[in-house]
C-alpha cells in the first residue's frame, strides 16, 4: 500500500485546512484510515480515525468538534478538515492504513500498517 498525504501548509490561528491522503496498491475499501500527527520532541499521537465504509469515525478529545474525517472510496482518498486550528495543532500530520480484521478503529500507531510521508501544518498564533 501507497500512501500520499498533501495540503499541509502554514495558516493562522482560527483558520483551517483540508488535508489529503491518496491510496494505492490494494482495494481502498479493505483499508481503515487514519490521521496521526507529531510535534517537534513529542510522540506521534492519534488525531482521527475511520472505519472501511466510513460510517464509524473516532476523534482525539484534544480535536473533537473542530477536525472532520472522512473517506471517497470512488477516489481512493481520505482526508482530514481541520477548522478552528491552534498553534498547539503545529505538527507533522500523517495518514496511515490498517489492513487487518478489526471492525473498530485503532488508536495506537502500532497497529498500523502502512504510512504516508507526512505532511507539515503550521498554525501561527
Amino acid at each position: 500500500v501507497q500512501l500520499q498525504a498533501s495540503g499541509g501548509g502554514l495558516v493562522q490561528a482560527g483558520g483551517s485546512l483540508r488535508l489529503s491522503c491518496a491510496a494505492s496498491g490494494r482495494t481502498f475499501t479493505s483499508l481503515t484510515m487514519g490521521w496521526f500527527r507529531q510535534a517537534p520532541g513529542k510522540e506521534r499521537e492519534f488525531v482521527a480515525g475511520i472505519s472501511r465504509s466510513g460510517g464509524t469515525t473516532d476523534y482525539a478529545e484534544s480535536v473533537k468538534g473542530r477536525f472532520t474525517i472522512s473517506r471517497d472510496n470512488a477516489k481512493y482518498t481520505v482526508y482530514l478538515q481541520m477548522d478552528s486550528l491552534k498553534p498547539e495543532d503545529t505538527a507533522v500530520y500523517y495518514c496511515a492504513a490498517d489492513v487487518g480484521f478489526y471492525s473498530g478503529i485503532y488508536t495506537s500507531r502500532q497497529k498500523y500498517d502502512y504510512w504516508g510521508q507526512g505532511t507539515q501544518v503550521t498554525v501561527s498564533s
